[in-house]
């Protein structure tokens, strides 16, 4: 079975002494992939003396907004603070699809075509960009100019995997090139 890696967080400072510790969460579905028994790669930044390369989420719980995760292979604060930055990686079936319907993975929207809403093509999806406002579609137009669409259902309103296409609600300037530019 084909399987891929997504990032799902980064480890922060320790919270108490007991080894527990804030994680920075990067994935929408915390409770599926911090739950109890969970086995995360561990990427330890560069220059980091950590040799851990997976870990084991014993317990998470959630402090007002903070995610505090309590790994079996942290014991203690200093086992803590010596896990401090490093990246945690989920790997899942390569034909998986998040549990909401209106939510997808970067690699299912990366090739897409990319159309307006009268079905005119518009270039296809290059990738993805995390920001902290929202999202944005990378595409790379017919005319071969990488452009941003922020990824929100009024500028994208419909993605269809099954088709292999997403509507772009386009303006001019957003995919398309503004009139004075087209020349």
């Amino acid at each position: 079975m084909e399987t891929i890696e997504l990032v799902v967080g980064r480890i922060g400072k320790p919270h108490g002494i007991r080894g527990e510790v804030t994680v920075d969460v990067r994935t929408d579905e915390p409770e599926r992939r911090y739950a109890p028994g969970a086995v995360l790669r561990a990427q330890p930044p560069q220059g980091s003396a950590s040799t851990l390369r997976s870990l084991t989420v014993a317990r998470a719980r959630w402090h007002q907004s903070v995610l505090l995760v309590t790994f079996e292979e942290l014991g203690d604060r200093s086992a803590a603070e010596a896990a401090r930055g490093i990246v945690l990686h989920a790997t899942i079936p390569a034909d998986a699809t998040p549990e909401d319907p209106e939510e997808f993975y970067d690699h299912q929207l990366v090739g897409l075509a990319v159309h307006d809403v009268d079905g005119t093509a518009l270039g296809t999806v290059t990738g993805l960009v995390h920001g902290g406002a929202q999202d944005l579609l990378a595409v790379r137009a017919v005319d071969g100019r990488d452009t941003l669409v922020p990824f929100v259902k009024a500028l994208v309103p419909e993605v269809d995997l099954s088709a292999g296409r997403v509507v772009v609600a386009d303006r001019p300037g957003l995919v398309a090139p503004l009139p004075e530019d087209a020349d």
